[in-house]
């Protein structure tokens, strides 16, 4: 199952002012992957039941994003992708960038094209 097929999701929705093209919790800024990061944790998974707790969210609402998730939706490797290029064109990729490396501010041109890229 992929998200380009129809699905009507009941929790999840896209979020018009955000630049992410994964599906967000209606009403809110999160992200489905983000639910579905801490479910799928290697170091410390944790129940839809938990992530709806910490979130306050209904658990339905947190499987929908597992079950989005799960079917490898398109848009969540094309955020993925986007985030890199963004990442290595203002040097956060450096190893040095967390021990003050130069963080090289992007015109918005370069921006513009990374993100509808």
């Amino acid at each position: 199952m992929s998200s380009t097929t129809t699905i009507a999701w009941t929790y999840l929705a896209p979020n018009p002012k955000s630049s992410y093209k994964q599906l967000f919790v209606k009403g809110t800024r999160i992200r489905a992957r983000v639910l579905y990061g801490l479910f799928a944790s290697a170091d410390e998974p944790m129940t839809a039941e938990e992530i709806a707790a910490d979130y306050c969210l209904p658990v339905e609402a947190v499987r929908e994003a597992i079950t989005y998730c799960s079917s490898n939706p398109p848009e969540i490797s094309e955020d993925l992708r986007r985030e890199e290029q963004i990442m290595e064109a203002t040097g956060m990729n450096d190893p040095n960038y967390k021990y003050g490396g130069k963080y090289k501010i992007l015109p918005p041109g370069e921006l513009a094209r990374i993100l509808d890229s």
